[in-house]
């Protein structure tokens, strides 16, 4: 079983950048596809953006694509979600989450098993 930490969140401006890292162990992070989602009070978790095991394919959700990009380095079991040219309502928990299962992952939060405490990502207007 593979545990998850995040950092790097905070407060920024809008327009402003944040890059978020996602720490793994228990396991090598090779096993698995992973994902960045976030949430907010009353919603449910809303997909960020996902990449494949190799780290070769990304995958966005349009409402960040050319604004976040999504990395990873197995040999440090570890992941990043660049974000720049943030908004107001980019404002969210941010958690990275992983899963077994095969590419193209999954949208929905119910297929990732593991998952991350969040990180606090506030932009100011």
């Amino acid at each position: 079983q593979v545990q998850l930490v995040e950092s790097g969140g905070g407060l920024v401006q809008a327009g402003g950048s944040l890059r978020l890292s996602c720490a793994a162990s228990g396991r090598t992070l090779s096993a698995y596809a992973l994902a960045w989602f976030r949430q907010t009070p009353g919603k449910e978790r809303e997909f960020v953006a996902a990449i494949s095991r190799s780290g070769e394919t990304p995958w966005y959700a349009d409402s960040v694509k050319g604004r976040f990009t999504i990395s990873r380095d197995n040999a440090k079991n570890a992941m990043d979600l660049q974000m720049s040219s943030l908004k107001p309502d980019d404002t969210a928990v941010y958690s990275c989450a992983a899963t077994n299962r095969a590419w193209p992952a999954s949208r929905d939060a119910a297929n990732y098993p593991y998952w991350g405490q969040g990180t606090q990502v506030t932009v100011s207007s």
